[in-house]
């Protein structure tokens, strides 16, 4: 009766290999441990039913073969392997090409580490590097989570939206000049809805773990401008056709087609100098020209809602209730100033830790001179 090769799975810590074979019914065994090898032969049960089983391996790095021992349990032989010098194998085998019956068990790759508070660590997490050569060797490839695909192809696709429209408008001004400011809406309004109302998803974000930090701030970020573009703009036609309009949309454009890119860069852990740097300073120009125009359009509009009083409601009414919007936009504006003084000193705490201040070359030294000198004239600083 020919032997088979059975289904083994392996998985290691730094200074050990375990193997488990999917055997059961053992009736006769052998196992050799050498110094670079490992031969096995069974007669038993497997995927293939009562049969004799047998495997060699040629291993990565040379192993403690007095250490190494193997466990008959009722469904699988689990075989303990001692490292000769401790260190992470990219694989299990000498030869890149892995048979077909080899296998990684992923749920065990973690390792307990005594520390002074016993800690149960995940090998996935903490050696990334060599658990993705390890699934390569495995697969073929990488299985990218779907965390990382979604939020690649969402920044991507955000990056296009608002591009698009910095494009559009661009060219818009350089073919007609400032007479394409008053259809800057007509142009690229429905675009500017779909990305904006798309923005919500980066509320979501945070509660699901997709990204860090607190969904707090994306919410009030995203409904501030979707209160300007839906109610305040698209909800009056004559302020559609303001010069306003264009330079609001260009400003919240121009901020997302650096912020978007600079994500990307961080999902595929491939930071750009360059990018980085754009993205914690632009705002410095940006951020207050665009809590000017939407201010603008706030005031502009306040004459325009009373006239109207859409939005509006006034009383007698059945809920006993009223409520002026005209009123409410005043007050607004004082919340859009709180908020845009708010968001700037957000962004220039994160670039203050993005970029440290730097003495100039020489300055240390300086100061200690300087202390020198006083201490010889009985001064202090």
């Amino acid at each position: 009766m020919p032997s088979k090769n059975p289904f083994i799975y392996w998985a290691q810590t730094e200074s050990s290999i375990s193997i488990k074979v999917d055997l059961r019914e053992i009736k006769e065994i052998h196992v050799n441990f050498e110094k670079e090898t490992l031969d096995f032969a069974s007669l038993c049960t497997g995927h293939q039913g009562e049969n004799e089983y047998n495997f060699h391996l040629d291993f990565f790095a040379p192993i403690d073969k007095e250490e190494s021992n193997y466990t008959i349990r009722a469904s699988y032989i689990n075989v303990s392997i001692k490292k000769e010098s401790p260190a992470w194998w990219p694989r299990l085998i000498s030869k890149p090409q892995k048979p077909h019956w080899l296998k990684i068990d992923f749920d065990r790759w973690t390792t307990k580490e005594l520390t002074e508070e016993e800690q149960t660590r995940d090998v996935r997490e903490d050696y990334p590097e060599t658990f993705e050569q390890v699934q390569k060797d495995e697969l073929g490839y990488v299985k990218e989570k779907f965390k990382k695909i979604y939020l690649t192809f969402y920044n991507f696709a955000q990056f296009v939206g608002y591009m698009y429209i910095v494009i559009v408008l661009s060219i818009c001004y350089m073919k007609d000049g400032p007479k394409t400011f008053n259809k800057a809406f007509e142009n690229v309004g429905n675009v500017m809805q779909f990305i904006q109302c798309l923005q919500y998803l980066e509320v979501l974000h945070p509660m699901f773990g997709y990204t860090k930090g607190n969904w707090i701030v994306p919410f009030l970020q995203v409904s501030g401008r979707n209160f300007v573009l839906f109610v305040m703009i698209l909800a009056e036609p004559r302020i559609q056709v303001k010069p306003v309009i264009f330079h609001l949309f260009m400003v919240w454009s121009i901020i997302e087609i650096v912020r978007y890119p600079y994500y990307l860069t961080m999902i595929i852990k491939k930071p750009v100098g360059l990018l980085t740097w754009l993205r914690y300073t632009i705002w410095m120009p940006l951020y207050p020209a665009g809590v000017i125009c939407e201010g603008v359009i706030i005031l502009r509009n306040i004459p325009y809602f009373e006239e109207t009083q859409k939005f509006s409601v006034a009383m007698p009414n059945e809920w006993n209730f009223s409520f002026s919007i005209p009123t409410f936009l005043k007050f607004y504006l004082f919340l859009l100033l709180g908020a845009g003084f708010f968001m700037m000193r957000h962004m220039g705490q994160i670039r203050s830790k993005k970029f440290p201040y730097k003495p100039p070359a020489g300055f240390k030294a300086y100061q200690e001179r300087r202390r020198a000198r006083l201490a010889k004239q009985g001064k202090t600083e």
